[in-house]
């Protein structure tokens, strides 16, 4: 059995209550392990630590951070086979994809973070009034307090740690309650580098996160989830007017117009859904295509699901399989209440059942003939699901596109350059990518716009959200 502990100011502690909660391996449904359920002493000693440590750490030099940063990129590369094989029992994802696709990801993006600390921009220096100079300062905010998910425990922890660091933060960090396990294997690893209490984490349940984010101490709070979640952290956040960075859920529109290669089409779009068993926010899995050719995607994506792959038992045994269990019990059956409210004019192509009856697996789906107002098109499933609806004309896929409450990534297929342009000037989400659907690169901010929340991760722009602005006038006459 693996256990579990809280890290606070650069040691493992059990929590003061005394009290665990059960870790699941969702490709088994067994316990594996046990984690802390934090109380509010807890939250409180972590928040201590992180306000003693942010007195020295804000005044370490950018070269400093950077060099944490560095030796910190260096230790998650050498721990790969640790971290991998942790992350497939927390997560259920298969060993082989999670050292391709992710390691070298989250790798780069810590040493991202480590140059851009370097770097961070403001106005130049001046006189923008007589016998006066002004110049301006790039702050740390001060102590924050992030909450994480279940989808890629990892690496968005690698999201919200590595910018708030660079800019001269100190964090406390709660982990998803289903994948604490990476999350304090990383702690452990930044600990070698930076000084006790600059990096704390704390696991537990939903009230843990209520209380880690209601807490007086930090400056800031940042949560990647759903949006029900972000809306809860901003009103309680705004009870004290503390900042607030949300990555919230998403609903991605995927616009295949009829000049765009099917077969092509079809396979980008399956591995964009179907990767980590369509728990993205950014997943490819609300198709919109045009009439004449939806009947044969609808088609293509069937045979694209039917040939999905899916890691059952331990992920490390099959090295040819690549769609994971979904994460936990509670989102299996909410997929599959999807399933159950399939309306009479949609049709299952493929799938629409659980798989197996082991985990928590679902078969990679594709369902057809669904409407705007259907509940698969309004509501985030986060499950190996692909939708598609059929559209009439440009202006009906923009409308359709943009007619859901989130505003998180989109993509477009076609060969035309000017429509590629017009439609992605016109969809209201935060990324649109062209002929292609969920590649990112550390220099490129990622964040949605409407229910999706504000702020972004990656980039200098995720950098600058940790840090607040001075302006600073001497008088010189």
């Amino acid at each position: 059995m693996t256990t579990v502990q809280n890290f606070i100011d650069g040691q493992r502690v059990d929590s003061s209550s005394g009290a665990t909660m059960p870790l699941i391996d969702p490709s088994t449904g067994e316990q594996y392990g046990t984690a802390p359920v934090s109380n509010e002493q807890d939250i409180d000693t972590a928040y201590a630590a992180a306000a003693k440590a942010f007195k020295d750490w804000k005044k370490t030099t950018p070269g400093q951070r950077q060099k944490a940063l560095l030796d910190f990129a260096d230790d998650v590369e050498k721990a790969a086979e640790d971290l991998v094989a942790a992350e497939g029992r927390n997560c259920g994802k298969p060993n082989h994809v999670t050292m391709a696709e992710e390691i070298p990801a989250m790798v780069d993006q810590i040493r991202f973070f480590a140059g851009a600390a370097r770097v961070l921009e403001g106005k130049s220096a001046g006189e923008y009034m007589a016998d006066h100079t002004s110049w301006i300062r790039r702050e740390p905010v001060g102590v924050i307090g992030q909450v994480a998910p279940w989808n890629y425990p990892m690496m968005m922890a690698i999201w919200k740690i590595c910018p708030a660091l660079a800019a001269g933060n100190t964090v406390v960090i709660k982990p998803s309650d289903t994948t604490p396990v990476t999350t304090v294997m990383l702690a452990e690893l930044m600990a070698k580098h930076v000084p006790g209490g600059v990096l704390n984490v704390v696991t537990g349940d939903r009230v843990t996160g209520s209380n880690l984010v209601a807490h007086p101490t930090p400056e800031m709070v940042a949560i990647t989830g759903s949006v029900a979640a972000g809306k809860a952290v901003a009103v309680s956040a705004g009870g004290n007017l503390k900042r607030t960075h949300l990555e919230l859920g998403g609903k991605a529109p995927v616009v295949v117009f009829d000049d765009a290669d099917i077969a092509a089409a079809a396979e980008g779009i399956a591995t964009a859904a179907y990767f980590n068993a369509g728990q993205d926010c950014t997943a490819a899995t609300r198709v919109l295509a045009s009439g004449s050719i939806a009947a044969d995607l609808t088609a293509a994506l069937a045979e694209q699901a039917k040939g999905a792959t899916t890691t059952f038992g331990r992920p490390a045994d099959d090295e040819d399989a690549w769609v994971p269990p979904v994460n936990n019990v509670n989102q299996m059956e909410r997929v599959l209440s999807f399933f159950e409210d399939v309306p009479a004019h949609a049709t299952v192509a493929v799938g629409g059942n659980r798989q197996g009856d082991k985990g928590f697996y679902v078969e990679p789906t594709v369902v057809g003939g669904l409407r705007q107002d259907d509940r698969m098109i309004q509501q985030e499933i986060f499950g190996p699901v692909i939708t598609v609806q059929s559209f009439g004309d440009e202006d009906e896929a923009i409308a359709w596109s943009n007619g859901v409450e989130f505003g998180l990534a989109s993509s477009v297929w076609t060969k035309d350059v000017s429509r590629a342009i017009r439609v992605s000037n016109a969809l209201d989400f935060g990324c649109v990518w062209i002929n292609t659907h969920i590649p990112l690169v550390a220099e490129m901010p990622h964040g949605g716009f409407k229910s999706s929340g504000h702020g972004k991760d990656l980039s200098m722009y995720g950098l600058e959200d940790y840090t607040r602005i001075k302006h600073v006038m001497a008088y010189t006459g």
